[in-house]
């Protein structure tokens, strides 16, 4: 069924019940994913995901309901669901259906190009990637998975109060994790790839790059367990800063499970952090033009100089906290509330090489990969233990790869002990992205 016929019949039903404003939001994602192992194909994913959430306001409560099926069977059902989850909602936690903002950013998130690339152009080029890393190195024995994956994902929001917003985007990665092995160590390196451009992959440049992370960390050794200035690459960076980038949630501030509760206009990290979200980076994987509540989305700063300057709102945490919404209504899925959440958030880059980094370290510790954060972080207090991999660094060198340490510390702590910042931003995977940097002290244990 046509979606905006739907919607007009939806609406009117609701309304002939009695909700005076509504709303439906749309989702769809189409996902192609495959594994490759050996030469042959190993998984094998094609699926289609769509489905509408309705809200809307009867006798001053709000109201939810979603469904699979946009059809008129669906109707009664969406109505009578969220006219009976209205009856629970709380009062003093009052949403509304917005108006809508006075104007939207054009986004351009979507290749046409990358949405003609084949199936088997993508499951051939997994292939050649394969290939190449186990023709790399005979201490290289495999992989513990080699795949690629694309998304294609469309949005929608429509309501009585005559707004009507779309948008869509797409894009491609690739993931592969190889194993090395040399005189009975075994060590693995992972090496990721997020594209639009399906033809700016080399697969010769993937296989190396995965085939070096994995090799580089053979012969490793161990250190005294101490603190050590750590220099924390990009992608552990990103890591542990999407493990807290909830505390940056007016929903956490109020409720008690974040300490940045109250610290708008405080210092709250070393003056050379400045933290921004950017729903308009191109290639970004949470780039939007509209939040889940219609609110045109913009550029916000959550830290300069150090300083917190803003929390990420919706209107509900707006309006109890006496402020405008920053453009974060979030929903994990069609199926879910509102919530808040952030688009592309990342620490800013600075022009300072990563390699620039390493040569002013007289002695301390590289971290490229973190394990264990779920279990090993507190997001309330900041605290955090974690099982790492990286390098010793010696006068400006790295000097050989380090046994699987612990490394230990306080996360708001960290961004007070911040010496330097990378120009390497990246972003592993998720909408949470940093450069390499590096922090003045943090405890490394090694069994």
């Amino acid at each position: 069924m046509n979606l905006l016929d739907f919607k007009d019949k939806l609406f009117n039903a609701a309304i002939q019940v009695g909700f005076s404003e509504v709303e439906l939001y749309f989702e769809g994602k189409e996902v192609f994913g495959c594994q490759i192992y050996k030469g042959e194909i190993d998984q094998y994913e094609i699926a289609e995901d769509s489905g509408i959430s309705f809200r809307g306001i009867l006798d001053g409560r709000m109201g939810y309901a979603y469904t699979e099926k946009i059809d008129e069977e669906s109707i009664p059902y969406l109505v009578e669901s969220a006219k009976q989850n209205s009856l629970i909602f709380q009062e003093d936690d009052k949403e509304e259906i917005f108006v809508g903002s006075k104007s939207y950013t054009n986004g351009d998130f979507y290749s046409n190009s990358l949405n003609e690339i084949t199936i088997p152009e993508k499951i051939q080029l997994l292939k050649d990637i394969e290939k190449e890393i186990l023709a790399y190195d005979p201490r290289i024995v495999g992989t513990e998975y080699c795949l690629i994956k694309s998304e294609s994902i469309t949005r929608s929001l429509l309501n009585s109060k005559g707004l009507s917003l779309n948008d869509r985007m797409n894009y491609l990665y690739i993931v592969v994790e190889v194993i090395a092995k040399d005189e009975g160590e075994t060590k693995t390196g992972i090496e990721y790839k997020i594209t639009k451009d399906f033809y700016s992959l080399n697969p010769k440049e993937i296989a190396k790059k995965a085939a070096e992370e994995a090799l580089s960390q053979l012969g490793s050794k161990n250190i005294e367990s101490k603190n050590y200035p750590v220099l924390l690459r990009n992608d552990a960076a990103a890591s542990l800063l999407a493990t807290f980038a909830s505390n940056f949630s007016a929903e956490n501030t109020q409720a008690g499970i974040s300490l940045l509760k109250g610290k708008e206009g405080y210092q709250i990290a070393n003056e050379k952090v400045h933290m921004i979200d950017n729903p308009f980076l191109k290639d970004g994987l949470a780039s939007k033009t509209f939040d889940s509540e219609g609110v045109a989305t913009r550029e916000t700063t959550l830290v300069e100089n150090g300083i917190l300057k803003t929390l990420l709102h919706n209107h509900k945490t707006a309006k109890k906290d006496e402020t405008e919404t920053t453009g974060h209504a979030y929903k994990d899925s069609y199926k879910s509330a509102v919530k808040v959440g952030p688009s592309n958030l990342y620490i800013q880059p600075t022009s300072v090489s990563f390699e620039a980094i390493i040569t002013t370290v007289k002695e301390g510790i590289m971290i490229t990969e973190l394990s264990g954060l779920h279990s090993g972080a507190n997001p309330v207090s900041g605290d955090f233990s974690v099982a790492a991999n990286g390098y010793f660094i010696k006068d400006g060198r790295i000097e050989f790869p380090v046994n699987l340490m612990t490394i230990a510390g306080n996360f708001y702590e960290l961004l007070m002990n911040v010496e330097e910042i990378g120009a390497d931003l990246s972003f592993p995977l998720s909408g949470i992205g940093s450069p390499s940097i590096f922090v003045k002290t943090l405890s490394v244990t090694v069994e």
